[in-house]
């Protein structure tokens, strides 16, 4: 299963879902020249640090396996204001990540690490980036205080 992590400082309606998708948990150590030497555990500090600046709490979310996140997305849905989502190579390939984010009818901010438009072809076309309000790509771990002051600001 996924690795789950809640950092709570309020109310659920006051509350940013993280969703990390496949192979995050390895940040910090798969393929350090395009991901860097920051932890997931990094990223999702990160993250909960900002949305604490602007009174919101964080629910961190990482699994390898689609459904576990698409289950995420939808028990977001009245629980949760927005959602940060990486969704790792799924951006790529998973319609029904895209449905389920559309579904739930919250702003949605993609964060990916590395400039997906600088790597190989198949990463240029994202699913998620039609449906999201923001895309935010090679801004390494920052990416997702961008993403949290982002949804905080629109909230």
């Amino acid at each position: 299963m996924g690795n789950m992590s809640e950092h709570s400082t309020g109310s659920s309606t006051r509350k940013l879902l993280v969703l990390n998708g496949p192979n995050l948990n390895l940040l910090g150590t798969r393929e350090p020249q395009i991901y860097g030497s920051d932890t997931l555990e990094d990223a999702e500090t990160l993250a909960a640090r900002a949305a604490e600046a602007h009174g919101l709490a964080v629910e961190c979310l990482q699994s390898n396996h689609e459904g576990v996140l698409i289950d995420a997305i939808h028990a977001a849905r009245g629980t949760a204001a927005g959602i940060v989502i990486n969704p790792g190579g799924y951006t790529h390939t998973s319609v029904a990540l895209r449905d389920a984010l559309s579904g739930v009818d919250l702003p949605v901010v993609e964060v990916h690490i590395s400039n997906i438009h600088r790597r190989e072809e198949f990463r240029h076309h994202s699913y998620i980036s039609g449906i999201a309000v923001a895309v935010i790509a090679g801004a390494g771990i920052s990416g997702y205080k961008f993403a949290v002051d982002l949804l905080a600001s629109r909230l």
